[in-house]
C-alpha cells in the first residue's frame, strides 16, 4: 500500500446504494485527493485538489451525464 494511504480516511456517499460497489474518496495530509472503488479498494487514484475541483465543477455543470439513448 501506498504510505501515503495509511492514514486515509475513506468517505463513501450517502446516495451509495448499499451494494458495497461505491465510489469512495480520502482528503490525503497533502491536500491530494485519492479515489477507489469500494469493490476494489487496492486499486487507486490519486489526483491534486485543483483537478478534483475541477472534476465537481463539471459534475455540478451536468458535463457528466450520462447521454439519451
Amino acid at each position: 500500500m501506498n504510505d501515503r494511504l495509511k492514514d486515509a480516511v475513506w468517505r463513501k456517499s450517502s446516495r451509495s446504494n448499499g451494494t458495497g460497489a461505491c465510489v469512495e474518496v480520502a482528503f490525503l495530509e497533502d491536500g491530494d485527493i485519492a479515489l477507489r472503488e469500494s469493490d476494489e479498494p487496492g486499486s487507486v487514484v490519486i489526483t491534486s485538489a485543483v483537478k478534483w475541483d475541477a472534476f465537481l465543477a463539471g459534475v455540478r455543470n451536468a458535463e457528466f451525464d450520462r447521454p439519451e439513448i
